[in-house]
């Protein structure tokens, strides 16, 4: 076992982490932007919910967020199109970089551990841009996400699969794929995607034990982070 292994708080106090630039830039379309990384705008998928059924509210909940700024600029549309009042948009960052305006109405920020934090609804859409390359126990984050998804609700996530290492220091590799698609999810090899579609209860075979703020560059060119589990039933290693 990695001998170097941080806990969430020590991870969270790195230089990797908290000076990380993610999303704290892209917007919410355009060059730079959510619609660029997710091959969709978020915006779209709640319009076209709305319109499916006028009695509805839509969710969409932003993990690793950054400044919030798609949030923000999607809140301001569906204001400007009278529809602020049927929808709701929280964003979750554990670094309280938030554009420096008073959010729209209907804009819920929030500075916390993806980890840690739960929320006290289920979402339409959930998303995770490139910010899972920060965090500890990925799998974990990417379990419970599923769950908060709403029965027909849809999940993309950025997850470098290479990152997920096991206890002599090898990447997971095709038996951790394996597993992510044996639990209903859907994983993009090229684009480093995980997606769901509907609710689930994910139960990856796998024991989270800590992670490597010193795994130095992944396929972003950005510096991130190894996170390190063992096989579920297997004993801890020392060390």
């Amino acid at each position: 076992m990695n001998d170097r292994l941080l806990d969430d708080a020590a991870l969270e106090s790195s230089s990797v982490v908290a000076n990380c630039a993610v999303n704290r830039e892209r917007g919410l379309d355009g060059p730079n932007s959510y619609t660029r990384e997710l091959g969709f705008n978020p915006l779209d998928l709640i319009r076209d919910r709305l319109a499916a059924d006028p009695g509805t509210r839509v969710a969409w909940l932003d993990l690793c967020c950054g400044t919030g700024r798609p949030l923000l600029q999607a809140a301001r549309r569906l204001a400007h199109a009278g529809l602020a009042e049927r929808t709701v948009l929280v964003g979750v960052d554990l670094v309280d970089h938030f554009d420096p305006t008073d959010p729209p109405r209907g804009v819920d920020l929030v500075c916390a551990s993806v980890t840690s934090w739960r929320p006290d609804r289920r979402f339409d859409l959930v998303t995770c841009v490139h910010g899972l390359h920060y965090v500890g126990d990925k799998l974990g984050v990417l379990a419970r996400a599923a769950s908060w998804l709403t029965d027909d609700g849809l999940l993309v996530v950025d997850l470098d699969l290479a990152s997920i290492r096991l206890a002599d220091g090898t990447p997971a590799g095709r038996q951790l794929v394996a597993a992510v698609r044996r639990a209903g999810l859907g994983y993009d090899p090229r684009r480093h995607r995980v997606t769901c579609t509907g609710r689930r209860d994910v139960a990856l075979p796998y024991v989270y034990r800590g992670a490597d703020d010193r795994a130095g560059p992944n396929y972003t060119g950005q510096p991130a982070v190894d996170s390190y589990y063992e096989p579920a039933g297997q004993p801890a290693v020392p060390g």
